[in-house]
């Protein structure tokens, strides 16, 4: 069997009707050798339903890793979905992130050795998130900054993440203050060294896990290199029952011990101990 040339990670947790629009949204990718590896904390029968009628129609392969819900344990499903990717590149993203159509193709055309990718998201409100349907994402609407202002977006300068292409695109990336960070909504790295650093800190909960994952990279030797304005996706939103302080504060002292200490590796990743 010819192994694809990406791996996409899809997060997901009890939410079939955003991990929908975002599997309809890989599925008509203008770069399509890729397998779709669908990272599941626990979902219940609806989301397992879903997942299983996208795999009789699309032609993409599409992986499934389950685990019994146990809380938050985005990190732990993450690691279990990393060895079940059988590329050598793969992006990440969660099942409320609709892609561009082009998304995957920006990923595999700039990937590059000793680095990570780092995108970002433009977040939309829930009626808007609501309101998207199949044909708004075929037709990509849901990109088009008229089109969601028609629909009650207020005009903001974020838009021009929307409305950025080409050179424009390239100049912003470039000239953008916000470093380049792993994202665990947008963000791609070459297999090896995702396993060199040992994935995911399981310790982690809500908050910042994948930033950590990304400042052992570069700890590493691994650089960032910005593309929040040429890989777009649109965030749908939803309520965030699992964020907590005490949650966000852990994680924070996690990240600081990581970075005071420059480590490279995590002991409670993918291989324990």
């Amino acid at each position: 069997m010819i192994k694809p040339e990406m791996s996409v990670i899809i997060s997901t947790y009890n939410a079939p009707k955003w991990l929908e629009k975002t599997l309809y949204g890989f599925s008509i990718q203008s770069f399509q050798d890729f397998e779709i590896v669908i990272a599941d904390d626990g979902s219940k029968q609806e989301t397992l339903d879903l997942i299983e009628q996208f795999s009789a129609d699309t032609e993409i392969p599409v992986v499934h890793v389950w685990h019994e819900d146990n809380g938050f344990q985005k990190s732990q499903i993450l690691n279990k979905a990393i060895l079940k990717c059988s590329s050598e590149y793969i992006v990440m993203t969660d099942g409320d992130c609709i892609p561009r159509k082009d998304f995957m193709q920006v990923h595999f055309d700039r990937r590059d050795p000793g680095h990570f990718l780092s995108g970002g998201y433009f977040m939309l409100p829930m009626d808007i998130s609501e309101k998207i349907n199949k044909e708004d994402i075929e037709l990509q609407r849901c990109f088009e900054k008229s089109w969601l202002e028609k629909n009650g977006l207020k005009s903001v300068i974020k838009t021009m993440k929307l409305t950025s292409e080409g050179r424009k695109a390239d100049f912003l990336n470039k000239i953008t203050p916000t470093s380049p960070t792993w994202n665990g909504h947008n963000a791609s790295g070459w297999t090896s060294d995702i396993l060199k650093v040992n994935g995911f800190d399981e310790r982690m909960q809500y908050g910042g896990q994948d930033r950590e994952l990304g400042e052992r990279l570069v700890n590493s030797g691994i650089k960032g290199k910005q593309i929040r304005y040429s890989a777009i996706c649109v965030h749908l939103d939803h309520p965030r029952g699992y964020k907590t302080q005490e949650s966000i504060d852990y994680n924070r002292s996690i990240r600081k011990n990581t970075r005071d200490t420059k480590s490279k590796f995590t002991k409670f990743g993918i291989k324990k101990n």
